[in-house]
């Protein structure tokens, strides 16, 4: 597989990590790992908080990878591609700990579904957001609520309707995305390592308590991100699609 999953626990901080050499794209298998190794950190007593985080300096994720949307040829295979999706943000709910996103650099698409689907989102200055799912003729299905409980119905609709134009970072923190920017990664690190040190040391009891009550109302996530992307895994297989994202592959 090209690129990875990795994770660390140190003093009650559990590390996830994933990298692609395509602008940290996510294939099938790098989110069935991605959602795997989010549950068993959430899982572990050893971590009391989870950071979630991608390696490089450029853009935190570039969402689909667009090599393995063009291969798919069937609704069941692209159901279970977008189900990887859904599975993640619902592996993030349902970690019974906060998730704090990391966000270096730009987020597309599935990118803006983890940062939404984050309890707790910083992100450096360039972290720029798009929803391009409307251009390649699909549509932010899978991680719509994610992102619509996270911004808004009404910065929802515009980041998805805009498709083809670039949210600044301080747009996505104005709406709620993000809970601060920072001008550099290093200033960036120091807060999320901050943050994350003040809530290992905080009650672990109090602290899953609480993320239930930021939770309620999604319990039917786990079947609605499914249809949702049973949705996106039919329109992959039209001619439109295909053509768009044969002509974003050439740029």
């Amino acid at each position: 597989m090209n690129g990875y999953v990795k994770s660390d626990i140190q003093n009650g901080i559990g590390t996830v990590v994933f990298h692609h050499p395509q602008s940290n794209s996510l294939p099938g298998e790098l989110l069935n790992s991605l959602a795997n190794e989010i549950t068993l950190v959430g899982n572990n007593p050893d971590a009391k908080v989870i950071v979630l985080r991608s390696e490089g300096d450029k853009a935190f994720c570039a969402g689909a990878s667009f090599d393995e949307l063009i291969a798919i040829d069937s609704d069941e295979k692209g159901k279970i591609f977008f189900s990887g999706f859904a599975n993640v943000i619902n592996a993030m709910r349902k970690a019974p700990k906060f998730v704090i996103a990391r966000l270096q650099g730009k987020a597309v698409g599935g990118g803006v579904g983890l940062a939404s689907a984050a309890d707790y989102t910083l992100a450096t200055d360039n972290a720029d957001v798009k929803l391009s799912e409307l251009a390649v003729g699909i549509g932010p299905f899978v991680v719509g609520p994610a992102v619509e409980r996270k911004i808004g119905t009404s910065a929802f609709t515009s980041l998805s309707i805009n498709a083809t134009e670039w949210q600044s970072a301080y747009w996505a923190m104005n709406n709620g995305l993000y809970a601060n920017i920072f001008n550099d990664v290093e200033a960036l690190d120091a807060e999320v390592n901050a943050l994350a040190k003040r809530l290992a040391a905080s009650s672990p009891e109090a602290m899953m308590e609480l993320k239930k009550v930021f939770w309620q109302g999604t319990e039917n996530w786990d079947t609605l991100l499914v249809e949702r992307a049973a949705i996106s895994g039919r329109l992959v297989l039209s001619d439109f699609t295909r053509n768009a994202i044969n002509k974003f592959k050439t740029k």
